[in-house]
């Protein structure tokens, strides 16, 4: 393979789509350093893996040696990203936004190469345009067009109010990428509306359109529903190590390899060997475990991930049951006998049916004392269940 067939595969991996993608090639070919934008909202100072996957991608170019702009989006940030919002949301204030912004830079730093990329924040072009800049802004796009946007469409039908200011939000998106003249403009899937009214925007412009590449929202540790704090499933990169450590050890067999793809700075070589190690019979839990202390290193440093073991919780020692050990009870909803996947599911021991499986393949489940086997059927009665090193718990089953 040519170093420009492996620069290509490498950008191309994990996206969700580029479009169109034969630019993507066609712009790599021309051999010069091309604009790569990215922007954020300051909405919430801390960010958790789910954020990282688009900086991942950022770093790629960054390495390939084309210019990032990492766009802060302190004047669309006062407007309200009305992206998947039922209501209009609720704009921050100057001060939030500055205040979240210097967060986001410290943060991002322990990703991207601070002298290889550049900070913008586009009130520096927002402001300029005015009253009557922003008048002819808006004079490029249609309501008709915005309400083919699908939570506007649905917020329109169910007769919910869309505030006119909302209509703003994509058209100075789009326009930050005729103010930077931008190649390349990254983004998340929900964002497919506003990138592309980037590309729109140049046109009007005169400026070559920018090609849009789209990244995949990160499953959180259930292996289910988006990375997000609400639902208690994420990693956050300002967690302590052993934290950390806990967290990624506990994400399902089911959901390793995309975590690989979307987090890891594993080739893709690499990571291929890694899955054709684990089908010759190498144990998961030691690839995620790898892939633990990469994560860690990256946000904390080489020294606190090799500790991070340590600080992960108490570990439950062979026949010693922890002073404070909870007792559930769990109903068998008149069954004879239940699955103890199921088990262990339902009294807490195990994050969700994926972890309660994956944790049963690899032996790590035992029943007073005993390590079981998947197809275990329990019968009423009370057992003291551990799942995994530290989660412990008297059962009764009813």
């Amino acid at each position: 393979m040519s170093e420009l067939e492996t620069m290509f595969e490498e950008l191309k991996r994990g996206a969700d789509e580029i479009l169109p993608e034969e630019e993507l090639l066609e712009k790599l070919k021309s051999g010069r350093p091309l604009k790569i934008k990215a922007g954020f909202d300051p909405t919430a100072p801390d960010l958790h893996l789910g954020h990282t996957v688009l900086i991942n991608k950022l770093r790629q170019f960054q390495q390939y040696g084309h210019e990032v702009i990492f766009l802060i989006g302190d004047f669309t940030g006062m407007i309200g990203d009305p992206t998947g919002k039922n209501a209009t949301r609720k704009p921050l204030t100057r001060e939030d936004v500055l205040k979240n912004a210097e967060t986001y830079k410290e943060q991002v730093f322990k990703i991207l190469d601070p002298e290889k990329t550049t900070i913008a924040f586009n009130s520096e072009w927002c402001e300029e345009l005015g009253a009557a800049g922003m008048i002819k802004l808006a004079s490029h796009s249609t309501v008709a067009r915005m309400l083919e946007r699908d939570d506007f469409k649905k917020r329109y039908s169910n007769e919910q109010p869309i505030a006119i200011h909302e209509f703003l939000y994509p058209l100075v998106q789009g326009y930050d990428s005729v103010a930077l003249e931008s190649d390349f403009e990254l983004g998340g899937t929900d964002q497919r509306f506003n990138l592309l009214m980037g590309r729109e925007l140049q046109k009007h412009y005169g400026q070559k359109p920018q090609t849009v590449l789209m990244m995949p929202l990160l499953e959180g540790l259930d292996g289910v529903n988006k990375m997000s704090k609400s639902l208690n499933n994420y990693v956050g990169i300002t967690e302590t190590p052993g934290v950390m450590y806990q967290k990624l050890l506990s994400l399902p067999d089911s959901m390793m390899w995309r975590y690989h793809e979307l987090l890891s700075f594993k080739s893709l070589e690499e990571v291929e060997q890694l899955k054709q190690d684990v089908e010759n019979g190498k144990n998961p839990q030691e690839v995620k475990k790898a892939f633990a202390l990469e994560i860690i290193e990256r946000f904390h440093g080489k020294e606190a991930a090799a500790n991070a073991h340590k600080g992960a919780g108490n570990i439950i020692k062979e026949g010693e049951v922890p002073e404070g050990t909870p007792e559930v009870e769990v109903s068998l909803e008149g069954a004879e006998q239940f699955p103890i996947g199921a088990i262990i599911n339902r009294a807490g021991l195990a994050a969700n049916s994926a972890q309660a499986k994956d944790m049963l393949k690899n032996g790590r489940v035992k029943v007073d004392w005993e390590v079981v086997e998947p197809s275990l059927m329990m019968k009423p009665g009370k057992y003291l269940i551990q799942a995994g090193k530290k989660k412990i718990a008297y059962v009764t089953l009813r």
